[in-house]
């Protein structure tokens, strides 16, 4: 099972991101409520931290294409276990806090490999689960379109209690106006 920091989840929805599309690929064509299967986990945080500035400068496309993926992961809460984790995870190897709950998210749900594009803070340096950067992930097979084509025009229903509006349903993936890894920092 895969976690993701929210770099890469910035560059999954942007279409013609190059590693974007290597990521992409790690995510099931059909909504999750329609599959039942999942890409992977990652933090409850990632909500705030990838659809705040969107949302604030209210490009709806982007908020899509971002919720979009959000859907397709199972988001774990930070709870007081995680905190604990985020805090020894942290001190050890010097991370944020944002960056030690991921980590720890990543490493207390069990997965085999937390795929993040900050190799400042996560490198090979990282004991407790392997660290995999975009660039290592196989080019998918395909135009890139087809890619983001996947995704297109499908309807997902919304991950519990978070609603950048208060629709019950949206549009899966829009384009992506801001590429180049637009983020909320």
């Amino acid at each position: 099972m895969d976690a993701f920091d929210a770099d890469v989840l910035i560059y999954a929805a942007v279409p013609d991101h190059p590693l974007g599309r290597r990521v992409r690929a790690l995510f099931p064509s059909g909504p999750t409520a329609t599959t039942g299967s999942v890409a992977g986990v990652g933090s409850v945080l990632l909500i705030p931290e990838l659809l705040t500035k969107p949302t604030r400068e209210g490009v709806e496309t982007e908020v899509e294409a971002l919720a979009a993926l959000l859907a397709r992961l199972d988001l774990r809460p930070a709870d007081e276990a995680t905190a604990e984790l985020a805090t020894a995870l942290g001190a050890t190897y010097g991370l944020r806090a944002i960056d030690a709950v991921h980590l720890a998210t990543a490493v207390s749900a069990g997965a085999d490999r937390f795929i993040t594009d900050n190799s400042s803070d996560f490198g090979r340096h990282i004991k407790e689960i392997d660290v995999t950067h975009p660039g290592e992930l196989p080019e998918p097979l395909g135009p890139a379109a087809s890619q983001v084509a996947r995704f297109a025009g499908a309807k997902t229903q919304r991950h519990k209690g978070f609603r950048p509006s208060d629709c019950a349903t949206y549009p899966d993936a829009g384009p992506y106006p801001g590429a180049g890894g637009r983020g909320t920092r």
